[in-house]
Parts: structure tokens; C-alpha cells; sequence
């Protein structure tokens, strides 16, 4: 699955991270990590996956259960989870629509099995993508309409910039995200309108996440100026990933504070 490099928008190590809040973020994202694994490493078949991913599915029900019965197969990721749970009352929903994702990621395995338009685009980053988002929102007590349209703006320009970094990958491993009749160029302006779309939330979230939010949003509007500098006819087989590296550090830096 192309999605954002196993959750590394979780801020797992980072220092920016408060430590109340630390063993909550690991515990989503070694949820997410996991199940992303489940349903997309290896060589199972795919109906091997799926069988995996309802038992991962019946586990986290189970956190959700009064007195529902603890994980045999994954005690190390859902007994924090369950902690998590309990200790700030993480909602249901966005997890069990991670798992939805996943179980989409099985069964689109090849190209021609694609989107057929932005909108089937859209509602896969919806359950992919800005449920990361929403969790960490309620973790940082955030959890006004706004700021929830505006992070599901970021998140799901994230996941799309996800795609168009990695395009040349995707394709050898037969997965096409473009939408059917839809060209690069015009998807790369729509991620970036969502992401300034979402942007203002930065000044709804105070202190260090503020600042990691930040460099998020300038690290990817940052990978769409290297994928708009690149030729419109280039052969998407081709491409080589665009990354950010220590010549980038300055103008996202200064872009943060500029915001």
C-alpha cells in the first residue's frame, strides 16, 4: 500500500510529540503499521490476507468491548491499544475505517482495477488517509468542525502526494491510483489546493504539534515543486521518487515561519 511510508505522519519518535501523549501515538501506529503489513507484505494470497485482517478486525472490536476477550495473536499491539482506548477515548470509527482501506489494498492489485473517477479517489483517502488525522486530533483535545475539514484536507493531500511520489512503484507492482481519464498535472494542482485548503489548521493547533503540522504541510507542497518541475511527457514507469533532503531543510524552515 502507497500510503504515506507506514504512517510515518504518526510522530512516533518525535521530540515534538509531548510524552503524556507518546505511548498513545505508538500504540496507533503500530496498529496501523500492522495491519498496513497484513495486507501488504509478504506473498500470502489474497484471500489468506483478508482472513488475517478479520482477525485483526474481531481483536479491535474487542478493545472496544466491555470485558472483550485480549489478543492471542497480537498481544503487543492491542494491549496498548486497549490502554489508549480507555485512557483518552479514542473514537471507533476512524480505526475501523483504516482497516476498510486495508482490506480495499488487497484486492486492488492491478492495473485497470483503478479509480474510475476523483470522488472513488477521494473516498479512498477518506478511510485511508484522514482517519490518522482525526486520531490525532482528539489526542490534542481538538475536535471542532473546522479543524476536522481541515485536517482531513491535509491528510488526504498527504495520501495523494503519497501517490504521485511513488507512481513509477506503484505501476511495477501494478496498481494505478490516477482516475481514469485524468491527467498528473491536474491531480497535482488539486493536492495542492487541498493542502492549502488545510493549512489554516496550523494556528488551531497549539505549541510543538503546531510546528510539526508545520513542517508536514511545507514538506509536501515542497515534494509537488520537484513533481511540477518534471517534464509533463516524462514516461511515469520511469520516475524516480522525488525526496526532500538537506538542500530543502532552509525554505521549509523558512515557509514554517512564514506561516
Amino acid at each position: 500500500m502507497s500510503n504515506i511510508d507506514h504512517y510515518e505522519n504518526f510522530p512516533v519518535a518525535s521530540w515534538l510529540c509531548p510524552a503524556r501523549l507518546r505511548p498513545a501515538v505508538q500504540a496507533l501506529y503500530y496498529f496501523a503499521r500492522t495491519a498496513d503489513d497484513i495486507a501488504d507484505e509478504g506473498h500470502e494470497p489474497a484471500h489468506h490476507r483478508l482472513d488475517d485482517l478479520g482477525e485483526f478486525r474481531a481483536d479491535l472490536q474487542n478493545c472496544f468491548t466491555p470485558k472483550g476477550a485480549t489478543s492471542v495473536r497480537w498481544p503487543r499491539i492491542f494491549g496498548p491499544l486497549r490502554q489508549a482506548i480507555a485512557t483518552h477515548h479514542l473514537p471507533a470509527q476512524p480505526l475501523f475505517d483504516l482497516l476498510d482501506a486495508f482490506e480495499q489494498d488487497v484486492v486492488f492489485t492491478r492495473v485497470g482495477q483503478g479509480y474510475k473517477d476523483r470522488a472513488a479517489l477521494l473516498d479512498y483517502c477518506r478511510r485511508s488517509a484522514n482517519p490518522v488525522g482525526r486520531l490525532m486530533l482528539h489526542l490534542y483535545g481538538v475536535t471542532d468542525d473546522t479543524a476536522l475539514a481541515q485536517s482531513d484536507a491535509i491528510c488526504t493531500a498527504l495520501q495523494l502526494i503519497n501517490f504521485w511520489q511513488d507512481r513509477a512503484e506503484d505501476l511495477r507492482r501494478g496498481r494505478d491510483y490516477l482516475p481514469e481519464g485524468h491527467q498528473l498535472e491536474d491531480e497535482l494542482r488539486f493536492a495542492r489546493a487541498l493542502m492549502q485548503q488545510g493549512a489554516p489548521l496550523v494556528h488551531h493547533v497549539a505549541g510543538r504539534a503546531g510546528w510539526e503540522l508545520r513542517a508536514m504541510v511545507q514538506g509536501g507542497l515542497r515534494i509537488l515543486d520537484k513533481l511540477d518541475r518534471r517534464p509533463a511527457d516524462i514516461d511515469h514507469h520511469r520516475l524516480t521518487r522525488p525526496t526532500l533532503g538537506k538542500a530543502d531543510f532552509v525554505p521549509i524552515a523558512w515557509r514554517c515561519l512564514r506561516m
